[in-house]
């Protein structure tokens, strides 16, 4: 696993241990099966559009960063094998999906797992991260995304999944692509709004079904805190891209971001190691 110096540990656990939903000590994860769009596809816009999209390079072999993204690291923090990770995400998914979406949306994600499974692994680590492309693109009902993201879970613990890893979302209103425009402000109100929302949904769904075992991760600490603090996370530059046009810049491990949307490589790296930390705090084990 990548060590972190001790000051940046610290930092995390500020956060981390703030927003813990608990679950039973000793869980043990064999596998990894994760939801979500472009945070955490590995490749399945690149291998639908014939290996056009995202174009590689500059963008890494189907991911859209420079590198693996944060559920490739979390995988090997876990000493998980590739054949113990299932990745369903997809670029420019949102919550919902249908329409005249071409990608399929968090839930339509999870139907298509839960209707092809006779049995869900009780000993997997279920991770959800969605809802940026639904603000993105438009939505100003809250409720509707994190609805959509409480029906996943409900979707996936119904046929007894119990282990979930949950991601917030980061400032939409503070990416390089938003940071400037006129819904800046308006996009970092709706972002601090679902997060609350979500937590607390899932603090009730918890208290509901107290079997189940959810972390909340919270990547808009995070990556407020990288912003705020570079230096601590050694990076150097947390407001603009390294990408620019097709041409990388000459220290992309410096860079929080790698193009106005999604982070560098770099920057998975850290919200692996909180989500690691975070699980580790817990008391969940790999296998």
């Amino acid at each position: 696993m990548r060590k972190f110096s001790t000051a940046i540990a610290l930092t995390l656990l500020t956060f981390i241990l703030a927003i813990s939903c608990t679950p039973r000590s000793g869980v043990t994860i064999n596998e990894i099966i994760a939801f979500g769009d472009s945070l955490s596809d590995v490749g399945q816009v690149f291998q639908s559009s014939g290996g056009l999209y995202p174009p590689d390079p500059p963008y890494f072999h189907g991911r859209y960063s420079n590198g693996q993204v944060w559920v490739e690291y979390l995988a090997s923090d876990l000493d998980l094998a590739d054949n113990q990770t299932q990745n369903f995400a997809w670029g420019g998914a949102t919550t919902q999906g249908g329409g005249d979406s071409p990608v399929p949306g968090l839930r339509q994600q999870v139907s298509t797992f839960t209707q092809a499974q006779q049995r869900l692994n009780p000993n997997a680590l279920y991770v959800v991260w969605a809802g940026a492309n639904d603000y993105l693109q438009g939505q100003t009902n809250v409720s509707v995304p994190v609805e959509n993201v409480m029906e996943a879970i409900a979707s996936l613990s119904d046929r007894e999944a119990r282990n979930f890893l949950v991601a917030n979302l980061p400032d939409l209103g503070r990416l390089p692509a938003t940071r400037s425009n006129g819904r800046a402000a308006d996009l970092t109100a709706l972002t601090q709004v679902h997060n609350q929302r979500l937590e607390q949904r899932i603090q009730q769904l918890k208290e509901q079904q107290p079997d189940l075992d959810i972390v909340l991760l919270d990547v808009f600490s995070l990556y407020n805190e990288a912003i705020a603090n570079p230096d601590q996370f050694g990076l150097a530059n947390v407001t603009g891209t390294c990408l620019s046009g097709m041409r990388s810049c000459a220290n992309p491990s410096q860079f929080l971001f790698w193009d106005g949307i999604h982070p560098s490589t770099a920057g998975h790296q850290l919200v692996a190691e909180a989500a690691y930390t975070q699980l580790q705090q817990v008391g969940v084990a790999s296998r």
